[in-house]
């Protein structure tokens, strides 16, 4: 009887260790299939320190950085950008354009939507119809007034015609605010804001407001082994101290910081420091259906009281440049600010301009900014010191994220600090900004000559010739000063040195298709 306990535990014990052999064999050949170390795999969910609440989740609608970074990992659009800002290939495989105001895209077979329903050339049209229709009150709306027509002519080919010739259209078929999205999800709740369905690389599994988003992985994504990660989850944390000391101390795989907390995060162990000129510009807004701010000299008197240099200086510490309209990261679109009149500080001439317009003892204003962007409210902060100078008394009205994209959108402002990208195509930044019927001119600012500029510069096909109505219009723009242009800021991505294959770029700072998480 003993024997044979004896033999049986020498059986489970040999057993056990031929399990185990077998179990640590799959492990390494895992690892090294995932990141060649031979050390065991990681968690494959990227945690980010975010630094501001997502605002909704439609793409079609909300404009904000915090909404984009995340809905623009749940959908696609039928083209995309490579890291030159070329049109490339996404949810369509090709397209043709038969004369200069038709284009014909064939969509890639297969693609599903996160609910399991295949994506066919009706989804397309249903999504670019969304759009267009006014009840959506879409940010994109305007990208597409010269569509005239949208024709399923199969399953997977669909067919636009324009109204005449437009040369931004395919950069703005590649917009992220151009998402493919399913008719029955929009149907069933409504809008998109708080639910998502897309063909893009994760899934929304989870929403918890003011504290976490969690996405995971499509498996059915049609791009074949991507996403590498198993999810990506943004944890809410508005304070940048605490954002600093969570990828410290490696509770966070990434997240940003200002300028200011670059020197501490350089000193920390184990994290990397990325950065790249971003496409983004600071500004002031005005509203010009309020007084006195629809008087031009106003405007311009504060554009020659305001010192960009010393907003670089103190905001950015340096880490940023003079920006117009088109940032200087858009190469041969933008001009050479530093030599136009208006970004020449002149504190003689500003109070010459304010007399002009019955200002001489100056006025009281309210400038609004958000409260969870330091760089905003450091940017109103030195701009309430710099107006004094010439008489203006300005009492800044910090917004909480909500409030303050409502503010935004609904021009319940006087002056409004902010962030703006230029997008990929100069049209944005002039037409899409400041043309009468632009999306986004949220300032209630028209011009004939700026909607003339604008037209132009979309029609026009031949690419000089467009450089050289966007100066025009650029110069236009500055000289009626709706907004002020401050500087364009570098941006920083701080990185755990565990997180491998990120690369952040001007055209896609949070691409993590290609990223593994290394023990």
């Amino acid at each position: 009887m003993k024997k044979n306990w004896m033999v049986l535990l020498m059986g489970i014990v040999l057993a056990t260790l031929l399990l185990s052999a077998c179990s640590n064999e799959g492990t390494s050949n895992e690892a090294d299939a995932d990141g060649g170390s031979g050390e065991a795999a990681a968690e494959q969910v990227l945690k980010i320190g975010n630094d501001q609440e997502p605002a909704g989740l439609d793409p079609h609608k909300v404009p904000a950085h915090s909404s984009i970074r995340i809905y623009e990992k749940i959908y696609d659009s039928l083209l995309t950008f490579d890291e030159d800002m070329k049109v490339q290939p996404e949810l369509a495989e090709k397209w043709e354009q038969p004369d200069e105001t038709t284009y014909v895209f064939t969509l890639r077979e297969g693609v599903k939507f996160h609910n399991g329903r295949e994506m066919t050339a009706e989804d397309v049209k249903y999504s670019f119809e969304r759009i267009m229709d006014e009840e959506t009150a879409s940010i994109a709306k305007s990208y597409f007034d010269k569509v005239e027509s949208i024709e399923v002519v199969s399953p997977t080919e669909i067919k636009f015609t324009l109204s005449e010739p437009y040369a931004p259209f395919l950069s703005y078929v590649a917009s992220t605010n151009a998402a493919i999205v399913a008719k029955e999800v929009v149907e069933e709740n409504g809008d998109l804001n708080q639910v998502a369905v897309g063909t893009g690389p994760f899934k929304l599994d989870e929403w918890l407001p003011d504290n976490h988003v969690k996405l995971s992985k499509n498996e059915d994504y049609y791009k074949e082994g991507q996403p590498k990660l198993d999810g990506v989850t943004y944890l809410t944390m508005k304070d940048e101290s605490a954002r600093l000391a969570a990828i410290r101390t490696g509770e966070v795989h990434v997240t940003t910081l200002s300028s200011q907390s670059i020197p501490l995060a350089e000193k920390s162990d184990g994290v990397e420091i990325k950065s790249y000129q971003s496409t983004e510009y600071s500004y002031v807004g005005f509203n010009v259906n309020k007084e006195p701010f629809n008087d031009v000299k106003v405007r311009q008197a504060i554009s020659l009281a305001v010192d960009r240099k010393e907003v670089a200086d103190v905001v950015w510490k340096g880490d940023a440049v003079l920006s117009g309209p088109i940032p200087e990261s858009m190469g041969q679109w933008a001009i050479d600010v530093t030599q136009e009149e208006l970004y020449q500080q002149n504190i003689e001439k500003a109070k010459e301009l304010l007399a002009e317009a019955g200002y001489e003892d100056g006025f009281e204003t309210v400038i609004s900014t958000a409260s969870t962007y330091p760089d905003m409210v450091d940017t109103a902060q030195l701009l309430q010191q710099q107006l004094e100078a010439i008489g203006i008394k300005a009492e800044i009205r910090q917004l909480e994220w909500g409030q303050y994209i409502d503010t935004w959108t609904n021009g319940d402002h006087e002056m409004l600090v902010g962030r703006n990208s230029s997008g990929s195509d100069p049209d944005r930044s002039i037409g899409f900004f400041f043309s009468t019927e632009g999306s986004a001119n949220v300032w209630g600012f028209s011009d004939e000559k700026i909607d003339q500029l604008a037209e132009e510069g979309r029609t026009t096909i031949d690419p000089e010739k467009r450089v050289e109505i966007y100066n025009e219009a650029q110069k236009r723009v500055i000289e009626q000063s709706p907004n002020l242009f401050l500087v364009s800021p570098e941006k920083f991505f701080i990185v755990r040195d565990s997180v491998d294959n990120y690369s952040p770029t001007a055209n896609e700072p949070e691409n993590f298709n290609d990223v593994v998480i290394m023990e």
